[in-house]
């Protein structure tokens, strides 16, 4: 499945091959030659040298199937080859242009020297060759030749301020002259593909070639009419089994390409016709002007237009985490590059494959895969039972082969198979082959090749539930991981929240105004200063449209709260806009909690306006400015605006200060450098007002809340509010049950958590419930501390500074709408809606992962104890098997694929969130499975050796031809089998619950699957006889074999009352063995 997150796709550093980290469980064992290969807890962190040693240690018949959706090592390396190889030549073109920042004015002579006027492109000033040349090459030179980025702007039809046209005529046009964003994806592999794939099982091979030996040999010896039935027989089921993996396996790829165009639609915002849209980034055209802000992805190659302490993380491109300052002189962006603090404009003017980014996805545009922890245990119990089966296939062998020879295996007749200087040397070798048929057969039943891509299989129908779920997964493991989060660390805006914020609240000076948005309550100059504080101090945008329609304000959702309250305030946004001149931006900063403007008025007067945490930016102010637009002291009314902010956090208000103050002219940097290093003063501020802004709690987050803790799943929320608000969010959404339980550590601010030391951090965070004022390094603390203590941390984020939390953390959550490219591409998993209930329902999912493979594994080991044990005990005893090849590659199709589908894709219940979360070391296998298997295996072992030792006469057989007689009975142990299996499916269903048919109505697909398996074992045997070596049974002999298989019902009752030890049995097998070995 491809992978897009930048510590998944790209080949680990030097850091992730040391190993995980000494907080990783399990961490430490990836280097002990004697440890288990296959104990591996997480693989979020894992060593390349530990997933090298599960793999091979494991037992695998077919390696490309097997290893299909695992990290391809090999091909790793080769990518980052060819990542090195388009980097490097990115690398000269830095080099050059450092090289041309050093020696500027001579580098500038000499390339205004080759820099060539533009040439006509169709119907733009420019051609697509010299747009792409002159980004490539960082030819600055050129730039200026074209008349910089406004004359640049002119040929490519594109106002710097408004945008592109962006109809569709002008849209079209843009991408037949210049190309469209997008790059050539890998081609998508076809049903052959799969079907060669599943051919590769050497088993399999083993079963044609013998096939192809006996339909020769049954031709030879019986003639066409009667000898080619064994052959193609067994031929037939091969193919049968080859066409329904691949069938499966096909469906599974289809999905997971759905889900992997999922992650590339990414929205961005772009200008067009003055108005901020979002689009995709593949709709990206050249002459697009976008907005840039801290976490965006840049899309496509461009020129800055504007930009206050732009700096751009291209390490994607140099591999380098290395963070480059843009301005005027350095203009060029690089498609891919991620912003990593400051705001901006860009111009597109490359995309898709005419840049590097391009190219560098083009060529590595292939599917990465990842193991998950389930996937390396199961491979791990596959390889076990695939010992065990290999080992009862070779014993098999040997009795059959010495019986054979010596003459005491016999035909259905009676008569000897084989008699020393008789017997010819087609019939001896039509003989060893049907024996080497029967034994390979054994070993393809007794290795569950499908045990591991169970996992798949269900994380492939997970994910694509979970998209409707608004959830959309972006590493494999976290899906399992999900089911043994212990707990979760949730934000509180968006996340717990509607997201959908409004200015409720209003203080300008000390007087409250009622309502809010009322300007007549407030000064005229303090109704300018909010309006030129509101227009230039956001990354938001307002939209008057001509005709005088509804106004439209887009924006993150303070801003668009702030900015609507001034609009009705009766703020002009252009007009405020184009009165003052941005000197210097310092964006809203998450340790800070406040963002700063520098204008510069048309009357020479600089003004600098600050917005920000309430309490923080009151700290910073002297004086305020009242209703009558008088200055006042703070000092003595500083008590009230104090009270006034607690009582607003106290109802759930974001309390938001805004606030000024005048700089002399003299104060500023004349020169752009120095303009752009300077640092805004953030003292003696004058307070305009402080308003308050609701966020209503989302409807279903106390039950969501409420099924956590019912789940054994703490809620812990982590906000960058002050306490009051957490506080009051907290008790509304049940995640503090009461204002009595807010003791002790259980409600702290960031500032006190990060003082501790780290013991005495890891002690506290098990108390902590509400975190406030709090940083994102203050997250990643917590995290540490919590993971630390024992705890599987989910934890949700929307910032770039979130990053290393959403890193750091088991299973990080990035919030979808809110969240930037940065906080996703660190994320595991990223919520659609930015709900919370979002996030409960992904716990769901992740239990009802590991509960479905239990089902399995219940099923199939049942099936292979029953299989091996009837078979091992009849050929010893016998010398035949009653189970022969074709039937035993039926069994194993209803075992493998068909067993997969139905029971690992049982949809979640109410009932997972009732238990406590999965431990990581949980075993697969519990007490409880192992007594439903015991039981079921041994009545199913009972009765089929019952019915294969005294069938003939139990089944009043006597009269009839030993031959006929011999038939009948093994048809009737195949048959009786064969509905077992049916029967102990729903059994395996509920393995811990009386009623096994709760909910499976909703379930269509398994009810499909067991009505297509009855109906098909009624055609083997009522009309494939000669080809499944079986004879039509009587209507008395279909209810006996009916009724022998659904006693395992009742059966199955009485063993759930049966007492099981707590302790789990501990099976080390693999490890001691290679420990002895």
């Amino acid at each position: 499945m491809t992978t897009s997150s930048s510590h998944n796709g790209s080949f680990p550093t030097e850091d992730v091959e040391a190993g995980p980290s000494k907080r990783d469980v399990g961490s430490g064992e990836d280097d002990d030659p004697l440890s288990d290969p296959f104990d591996i807890s997480q693989t979020k962190h894992v060593s390349i040298k530990a997933l090298k040693r599960w793999r091979q240690a494991a037992l695998v018949l077919n390696a490309s199937r097997r290893f299909r959706y695992t990290l391809d090592l090999k091909r790793e390396v080769e990518k980052e080859k060819r990542r090195r190889m388009i980097r490097s030549h990115f690398q000269v073109i830095r080099a050059a242009l450092l090289f041309k920042l050093a020696a500027e004015q001579d580098i500038g002579m000499l390339i205004s020297n080759i820099a060539l006027p533009p040439t006509s492109g169709g119907d733009y000033g420019i051609g697509l060759e010299q747009l792409a040349s002159m980004t490539r090459d960082h030819n600055f030179a050129a730039l200026e030749l074209y008349g910089g980025v406004k004359g640049l702007s002119n040929l490519l039809k594109t106002n710097i301020e408004f945008g592109i046209n962006g109809d569709d005529i002008d849209l079209l046009e843009r991408r037949n002259s210049f190309g469209s964003n997008t790059y050539p994806l890998k081609k998508r592999r076809n049903f052959l593909s799969f079907l060669w794939e599943a051919w590769q099982d050497l088993t399999l091979i083993i079963l044609i070639v013998a096939a192809i030996a006996s339909l020769a040999l049954g031709i030879k010896t019986e003639g066409v009419e009667e000898g080619w039935y064994d052959g193609a027989s067994i031929a037939f089921a091969v193919i049968l089994v080859i066409v329904v993996t691949a069938t499966s396996d096909y469906r599974q790829s289809l999905q997971f390409q759905i889900l992997n165009n999922e992650k590339r639609n990414i929205q961005i915002e772009v200008m067009r016709g003055g108005k901020a849209v979002k689009i995709l980034i593949f709709d990206v055209v050249v002459g697009d002007i976008l907005p840039l802000r801290i976490g965006d992805q840049v899309p496509a190659d461009g020129v800055l237009v504007t930009g206050h302490s732009l700096a751009i993380d291209e390490s994607s491109m140099t591999g380098e985490s290395k963070i480059v300052r843009k301005d005027q002189k350095s203009p060029f962006l690089m498609s891919g590059c991620k912003v990593a603090d400051g705001v901006g404009t860009m111009m597109v003017t490359g995309v898709g494959i005419n840049t590097e980014w391009g190219l560098l996805m083009a060529s590595i545009s292939e599917d990465i895969g990842e193991e998950t922890p389930l996937q390396v245990r199961l491979n791990g119990v596959a390889t076990l039972i695939g010992l065990v089966g290999l080992t009862v296939a070779c014993l098999v062998l040997a009795v059959l082969l010495g019986r054979f020879f010596t003459g005491h295996s016999t035909n259905s007749d009676g008569s000897r198979q084989f008699v020393k200087g008789q017997t010819g040397a087609t019939d001896a070798v039509n003989g060893v082959i049907k024996i080497i048929t029967i034994a390979v057969t054994i070993v393809v039943v007794a290795v569950p090749e499908g045990l591991p891509l169970a996992v798949t299989l269900t994380l492939a129908y997970s994910m694509r539930k979970m998209m409707a779920d608004k959830a959309l997964v972006r590493r494999l493991s976290a899906c399992e991981t999900m089911g043994s989060a212990t707990t979760i660390c949730s934000d509180k805006t968006g996340t717990l929240t509607l997201n959908q914020m409004t200015v409720v609240e209003a203080y300008a000076g000390r007087k409250k105004l009622d309502p809010p948005d009322d300007s007549t309550q407030i000064h005229p100059m303090v109704v300018s200063l909010l309006s030129e504080g509101a227009a230039q101090n956001t990354t938001g945008n307002v939209f008057v449209p001509k005709d005088g329609g509804e106004v439209e304000v887009t924006g993150s959702p303070t801003e668009k709260a702030i900015l609507a309250w001034a609009v009705k305030l009766g703020m002009k946004f252009d007009v405020a806009r184009s009165e003052t001149t941005v000197l210097q931006v310092l964006p809203f900063n998450s340790e800070k909690k406040r963002g700063g403007v520098a204008l510069k008025r048309k009357d020479s007067e600089v003004h600098i306006h600050w917005k920000g945490a309430a309490e923080i930016v009151l700290a910073s102010c002297t004086t305020y400015l009242d209703s009558n637009g008088h200055l006042q002291s703070i000092k003595e009314d500083e008590d009230f605006f104090k009270l006034a902010i607690d009582e607003m956090a106290a109802r759930s208000l974001r309390c938001v200060a805004i606030a000024y103050r005048s700089c002399k002219i003299d104060k500023v940097p004349s020169d752009e450098e120095s303009l752009d290093q300077w640092v805004l003063p953030e003292d003696d501020l004058v307070l305009l007002a402080i308003v308050g802004i609701k966020d209503p709690c989302r409807p279903g987050v106390k039950d969501a809340v409420r099924v956590c803790k019912e789940a054994g799943v703490k809620v812990r929320m982590v906000t960058g509010d002050n306490l009051g608000t957490a506080k009051a969010i907290a008790l509304e959404c049940r995640i503090l049950g009461s204002a009595p339980d807010a003791i002790g550590h259980t409600i702290i601010e960031g500032k006190v958590f990060r003082e501790f030391s780290e013991k005495e951090r890891e002690q506290v965070a098990q108390e902590i419930i509400v975190m406030g004022r709090s940083s994102p390094n203050d997250k990643l603390l917590l995290v540490q501390a919590l993971r630390k203590g024992g705890e599987v941390v989910a934890v949700t984020g929307d910032g770039t500074n979130d990053a290393p939390a959403l890193h750091e953390a088991d299973i990080g959550l990035a919030m979808g709408i809110q969240g930037t490219e940065v906080a996703k591409e660190n994320s595991d998993i990223i919520i659609l809606d930015d709900n919370f209930a979002s996030v409960v329902k992904v716990v769901r999912w992740g239990r009802s992962v590991f509960a479905n493979i239990q089902k399995f594994i219940q099923f199939q080991l049942t099936v292979n104890v029953a299989a091996l044990i009837i078979n091992v005990v009849a050929a010893v005893s016998s010398g035949s098997v009653p189970l022969n090849t074709v039937q035993l590659l039926w069994v194993n199709l209803i075992m493998d694929t068909l067993g997969a589908l139905a029971l690992a894709t049982e949809p979640p219940t109410d009932q997972l969130m009732h238990r406590m979360p999965v431990g990581r070391r949980e075993p697969l296998i519990t007490n409880i499975m192992w007594r439903n298997l015991f039981i079921q295996a041994f009545y199913q072992v009972a009765v089929l050796l019952v019915l294969n030792f005294w069938g003939t006469s139990i089944l009043r057989l006597q009269n009839k031809t030993r031959e006929h007689a011999n038939d009948v009975k093994n048809t009737m142990i195949f048959n009786t089998f064969v509905f077992c299996q049916i029967f102990n499916e729903f059994n395996a269903r509920k393995p811990d619950e009386i009623n096994v048919f709760s909910g499976m109505t909703k379930n269509y697909l398994f009810l499909g699957i067991i009505g297509m398996t009855c109906v098909l074992q009624i055609i083997i045997i009522e009309f494939l006889g000669k080809f499944t070596s079986t004879r039509r049974l009587s209507w008395k002999l279909w209810l006996v074999s009916v009724a022998i298989a659904i006693v395992s019902w009742p059966l199955a009752i009485v063993g759930k009352m049966i007492p099981v030890p707590k302790t789990p049995l501990s099976l080390r097998p693999i490890q001691q063995l290679r420990n002895h070995g």
